[in-house]
């Protein structure tokens, strides 16, 4: 390159000396002719003498470019031939053209020139390459490698083509001790025994020692296969800390610690049940600890009997197909109750809301929420936007009378306050809530529910009552009113819409009903709720009955004791025929489990699930974005057919029928 640019340079110097030159001889010639001639024969010489001096170096340039060219290309040759990593020649079409000594080694196969790369290396997606895209690390028998490609042009003219360059980079020694890293990074679990107290109670005094000894034998045991360190802090709770290598063994074995502690038979009248939350990918222990006691309260959440573990802000379920064991004692309700009544008092009004398209048990729940605020002298109001025909019976006794303030949403967000709070019922996902925009960072909420914890859930709540076990959330509001005072003060129609709630969650009181459930059905009884009106609350006219016929007429036995039913035709207030549906197809013999669905005017279709509690339709409707609990739940799909919709539904129950065996 210097040689280059001082040969340049010389070029442009003696151009310049002869312009200089010629103009002294022009000067000359002003002055004296004769010397004006001398000089220009001079002059004419020089010229001559540069072009013949310019042309043989221009010559020997020439040559000593071609030899070094030629000197390059060989060198190019022998680099290439001789080049240390594997290369792989390989056109457009995926074909190989050709390849080093080196690639030989890698792949033992003979002859693979014409072959295709893709069926030689299994994991090279040609057209990802020729777009630049990386592959990652590619596994070739025992060896890793990374691999790098170029695109070279091949030819000149009409037969010029492209190829691929494949430099194939070992990597076997990082990514064995990428995946030793990996193996060797700390997880925390956390571990409750869900009902300790309840299983001890109903235990005889001289058994319970051999009940926790078992508890305790089995948690050990389970910790020492991991080689993990353990500890116990508290009657029912264990922390426990092991490698992550041990994960997939226990993710495979979908945590079998959960059927070993239920297996426990040592007297106890009651099985025992366990609460695991995992943390995994911490940046420290500090938030490995805080990540399982996240997934601990999501397990928790759902009703206990399950492993929860959380991975990178992402949740995966093992377990909690067992029915929520009921919690006899009501001091939580207490507990609750008394946490609620001076943050009422605190607050300048209250804003309660259920779920979209609310049912009977969440607008019952939000009548006793409204009367223990009232109860308390400050303001309620309701957050109701539209009055579907599920509620509408019920709805038309309070709308006529003034007390009760139903407002919409754009109301609520006029009212909201620093001061307020807002109430939320039968639902703790921020996306099904009436008015989400009403669930700001600095927003005081409290949320009761009776459903099955998600994985979206309202943060930063000042008060949470989230308990599956309980029938309905308006058993929880129940019992909640019982101890807000020192006496129970609710006026009829109130413990009516209660005890409506109440009968729509329960089935009248077929289905998921426990001791606390005909306490509060009792409890609201005595305070004036007649079950011949609550009865009246349910009538459908004659266009629902024959809808909801005609959804049962449409049901197909799947396998599993499953029915499903698809409706294509419109149908008034879907939503609500569907559920109906499905609750009547569990009527038939022979049927455990149910699901139907429809498509609504949005475009939306929408699927109800119940059982009969031997399947949990909440675990097979989650796969598809659904949620609820243990026997009765739903989802919503967008942007497909319902043939598309079916086969996905389908799809997920084999799945979980799979899992179970």
């Amino acid at each position: 390159m210097g040689n280059n640019s001082k040969h340049i340079g010389l070029k442009a110097n003696s151009g310049l000396y002869l312009f200089i030159i010629g103009i002294f001889i022009m000067i000359c010639f002003y002055y004296n002719v004769g010397v004006g001639i001398i000089g220009t024969i001079l002059f004419v010489y020089l010229i001559f003498h540069n072009w013949r001096t310019n042309r043989a170096r221009d010559k020997r340039w020439k040559k000593y470019i071609e030899e070094l060219s030629s000197n390059i290309d060989s060198a190019a040759r022998y680099a290439i031939l001789n080049l240390p990593l594997p290369l792989t020649l390989v056109d457009f079409d995926g074909k190989i053209t050709w390849y080093n000594s080196k690639f030989s080694e890698i792949v033992p196969e003979s002859d693979l020139i014409g072959n295709e790369i893709e069926e030689v290396v299994s994991d090279i997606d040609v057209d990802k390459l020729i777009n630049g895209e990386d592959l990652g690390e590619i596994k070739i028998g025992d060896r890793v490698y990374n691999l790098l490609s170029s695109i070279a042009e091949m030819g000149e003219g009409k037969e010029s083509r492209y190829i691929l360059m494949l430099y194939w980079i070992d990597v076997t020694s990082y990514a064995h001790l990428k995946e030793l890293y990996k193996d060797e990074i700390t997880n925390v679990a956390i571990i409750q025994v869900d009902n300790y107290d309840d299983v001890m109670s109903e235990t005889k005094e001289d058994k319970r020692p051999f009940v926790a000894s078992e508890i305790e034998s089995k948690i050990n045991l389970w910790a020492s296969r991991m080689n993990g360190i353990i500890k116990k802090y508290s009657t029912d709770k264990y922390l426990v800390v092991f490698k992550q290598r041990y994960l997939d063994n226990l993710e495979a074995k979908r945590f079998s610690i959960l059927d070993d502690v239920r297996e426990i038979d040592e007297g106890n009248k009651i099985p025992v049940t366990l609460s695991i939350g995992v943390g995994v990918s911490g940046k420290n222990l500090s938030q490995l600890e805080e990540h399982a006691y996240t997934a601990l309260e999501l397990a928790l959440g759902r009703g206990g009997d399950q492993a929860v573990v959380r991975k990178q802000g992402n949740f995966e379920f093992y377990g909690g197909k067992t029915k929520a064991v009921e919690k006899r004692n009501r001091v939580k309700a207490r507990l609750i109750a008394h946490g609620l009544r001076p943050i009422i008092d605190e607050s300048s009004k209250v804003i309660i809301m259920g779920h979209k398209t609310p049912d009977m048990d969440a607008y019952g729940a939000a009548i006793g929420v409204y009367r223990a605020v009232i109860n308390r002298g400050k303001e309620a109001y309701i957050v109701l936007n539209q009055v579907n025909r599920s509620i509408k019976n019920i709805h038309d006794i309070f709308s006529d009378k003034e007390e009760y303030h139903f407002i919409s949403s754009q109301e609520a967000l006029n009212l909201l306050e620093e001061d307020a709070l807002v109430v939320v019922v039968d639902t703790h996902r921020p996306s099904f809530t009436e008015c989400p925009e009403l669930l700001r960072d600095d927003t005081r909420v409290v949320v009761i529910d009776h459903h099955r914890m998600g994985t979206e859930f309202i943060e930063n709540t000042v008060l949470k009552y989230l308990e599956p076990y309980a029938s309905s959330t308006s058993e929880l509001v129940t019992e909640i009113l019982q101890y807000m005072a020192s006496k129970m003060t609710i006026e009829k129609i109130e413990a009516e819409a209660l005890l409506a709630g109440i009968s729509v969650d329960t089935k009248n009181f077929t289905f998921k009903t426990g001791v606390r459930t005909f306490e509060a059905a009792s409890l609201l009884r005595r305070h004036g709720a007649d079950t011949t009106v609550v009865r009246q609350l349910f009538q459908d006219d004659l266009e629902m009955f024959i809808s909801k016929s005609n959804i049962v007429s449409n049901a197909k036995n799947i396998g599993n004791s499953v029915a499903l039913s698809v409706t294509y035709e419109k149908v008034p207030n879907l939503q609500l025929a569907l559920a109906q549906g499905a609750d009547e197809l569990l009527n038939i013999r022979g049927i455990t489990t149910s699901f139907t669905m429809g498509m609504g005017d949005d475009g939306v279709i929408y699927i109800s699930a119940r059982s009969l509690g031997d399947v949990n339709v909440q675990l097979i409707v989650e796969k598809i974005g659904g949620g609820g609990h243990i026997t009765m739940a739903g989802a919503q799909l967008k942007d497909m057919t319902l043939d598309e919709a079916s086969g996905i539904l389908i799809k997920v129950i084999d799945e979980y029928f799979e899992e179970g065996d």
